[in-house]
């Protein structure tokens, strides 16, 4: 049973069942050139993470966290030359999964598989949830007016009345100056209620994710379309921001005045910086949309790793700027519980029109990471279905659409039901560990595929031999460490929380005290054994180095992060010892 486990894929085997041959006249269409799939990439990339999660970040990491972004932007740059080796050898729809399935094996891929299902499917309820925060707003501007009750979640209603009713009339007085906090009062305080239900649910995030799937089973050519129009709209409009926010910049507010009395780039020290790396990272979770999108291109092997490239750099580019014209405009801590960071440096300086601007603009851009992510799930399962890890019916084909209708509307369905009774702040956190795992093993595939001939016309990613490159590197980096932090390591040993302020003697407490540490311990052994392989194997360093920047990124989830992500993983491997490993085409040949 061991060995069935591991079993793996063969590269000709599954080219040829992606091939437009393999399938017939049930293939999917091949629409897509170089410019599309690049617009595809930064349609996903910029939306929720820079109109919503950007302005936690900020809050977390204050102007330092841009040297987060620079991370995320090189960590994915690894990422992107590993996923643009695998594009070029294996064009076919699956992304990560099919990857895993050529190099790391069968329960790796279902892993994967079902990783991504976190990525897609419920990355996107966070999405719809924040496309209704910027529509009503927008609605307001132009006084229409939705329902409190009918604009937020039944969750965040809820917790907000909870904590209201828990304070003193004082400090009551004082919660409900912010809008958001009254807004989910009256929502709770005015709904209808059924029976003892109350009647609480958002509508606009329901009724996009009807029209994004609708317009996905529709067709690939007509999403392109649409999708092509809203990514220059919102660059047009990004670029807008970022020239308006540079007239209002105080350098002052770069350099803030810590906790100790002192200016700093990183007010909350480096810790700060890698507290905010789910929602910095989240701004990156689209990125490896593109590699779904193989069997719609017309040269996949060539314009994949072109367009994940270009969105990659272009996206990576415009976060740095906005970082820095956010922090620059306003101090740090005024994006606490800001929802939407870049409306609210224009309110602090009163630019009604670039108020009235940005919500649009954000309207338009999550409008298009819905279409992406929406487009990415049906084909992961379809995949899935092909291999025998799903029942047959994810791989349907319509026959006039030429789309994968039966994984589309059940896409659909994953995403709409839990806006019913979730909330975006749970969805965050649940979904950048699913994306950097993804990387991971990504990154770690390319080490254990063998290395091909050079071919023209394709991506060809170059070797450099890490034999003494990678392990030096590890070792200078533990003597930097050692010298210029010399409590680092006997401080991650250490699990004597008694002194900690924020210790109580419980077990929830003292985990999420010691989460960060395990994290770096495994870390650290992860990049000592990586050394010793370097130097047996002589792997390339680009995919190592890939391997570590991720693994490192993952150090910053915190103890709720790892819960989550591991009791998702527990159910998968239930669906698929259950299921897949018995249906598995590699098992019944």
């Amino acid at each position: 049973m061991p060995n069935s486990l591991f079993r793996t894929k063969k590269i000709e085997s599954i080219l040829k069942e992606g091939s437009d041959e393999g399938h017939g006249a049930g293939g999917l269409k091949r629409v897509l050139n170089v410019r599309d799939l690049t617009f595809f990439g930064i349609a996903a990339i910029i939306g929720a993470g820079s109109f919503s999660s950007l302005g936690d970040a900020c809050f977390k990491g204050g102007p330092g966290v841009v040297v987060l972004f620079i991370m995320c932007g090189i960590a994915c740059a690894f990422t992107a030359f590993c996923y643009s080796e695998f594009a070029s050898r294996i064009p076919v729809a699956g992304s990560a999964y099919t990857y895993a399935y050529a190099s790391f094996g069968e329960l790796f891929a279902w892993i994967i598989g079902w990783a991504l299902i976190m990525e897609y499917s419920i990355g996107n309820i966070y999405v719809a949830f924040s496309w209704s925060d910027y529509f009503t707003s927008f609605l307001h501007k132009i006084n229409v007016h939705i329902p409190d009750y009918l604009t937020c979640s039944y969750q965040e209603a809820k917790k907000t009345f909870l904590h209201y009713a828990a304070q003193t009339p004082a400090d009551q007085l004082e919660f409900v100056k912010n809008q958001s906090n009254a807004e989910l009062l009256n929502a709770w305080n005015n709904s209808p209620v059924m029976g003892s239900l109350k009647i609480i649910f958002d509508l606009p995030a329901l009724i996009i994710n009807i029209l994004i799937t609708t317009l996905v089973y529709i067709g690939i050519k007509e999403s392109r379309n649409f999708s092509n129009a809203m990514v220059v709209l919102k660059l047009a409009v990004v670029a807008l921001v970022i020239i308006v926010g540079a007239y209002y910049i105080d350098p002052a507010n770069w350099l803030p005045v810590n906790d100790a009395g002192t200016k700093s780039f990183m007010p909350n020290g480096f810790g700060g910086v890698m507290a905010a790396v789910s929602g910095v990272f989240f701004a990156y979770i689209g990125f490896d949309a593109v590699s779904v999108l193989a069997e719609e291109s017309k040269n996949p092997q060539r314009d994949l790793p072109k367009g994940m490239t270009y969105s990659l750099v272009i996206c990576t580019i415009v976060y740095i700027l906005l970082a820095l014209v956010l922090t620059g405009v306003v101090h740090y801590k005024q994006f606490q519980n800001v929802g939407d960071p870049l409306a609210k440096i224009f309110e602090v300086k009163n630019v009604g029109w670039m108020q009235l601007l940005v919500s649009v603009s954000a309207v338009i851009a999550m409008t298009s990471v819905l279409l992406v992510f929406q487009m990415g799930q049906p084909r992961i399962w379809m995949s899935m279905s092909r291999d025998g890890l799903l029942p047959p019916v994810f791989q349907r084909i319509h026959k006039k659409y030429k789309t994968p209708s039966f994984s589309t509307i059940l896409t659909g369905m994953v995403v709409g039901l839990p806006i019913l009774f979730t909330d975006k702040s749970f969805v965050l956190d649940f979904t950048s560990i699913a994306t950097l795992f993804a990387f991971v093993l990504v990154c770690g595939g390319v080490l254990l595929i063998p290395r091909k001939e050079k071919v023209a016309g394709r991506f060809n990613m170059p070797y450099i031999n890490a034999q003494f490159i990678y392990p030096l590197l590890i070792l200078i980096s533990l003597t930097v460490l050692t010298v210029w932090a010399p409590g680092y390591f006997s401080d991650m040993l250490n699990f004597d929380f008694s002194a900690d302020p924020d210790y109580t003697s419980n077990a929830v407490s003292f985990m999420d005290l010691a989460t960060p540490k395990i994290s770096g311990i495994v870390f650290w052994i992860a990049c000592i054994s990586l050394s010793i392989l370097a130097l047996v194997k002589k792997y390339s360093l680009i995919p190592l180095m890939g391997v570590t920047t991720c693994l490192y990124l993952l150090t910053g989830m915190t103890k709720s992060n790892w819960a989550w992500f591991l009791g998702w993983l527990l159910l998968g491997l239930v669906i698929y010892f259950f299921y897949g490993y018995k249906k598995s085409k590699l098992a019944r040949s």
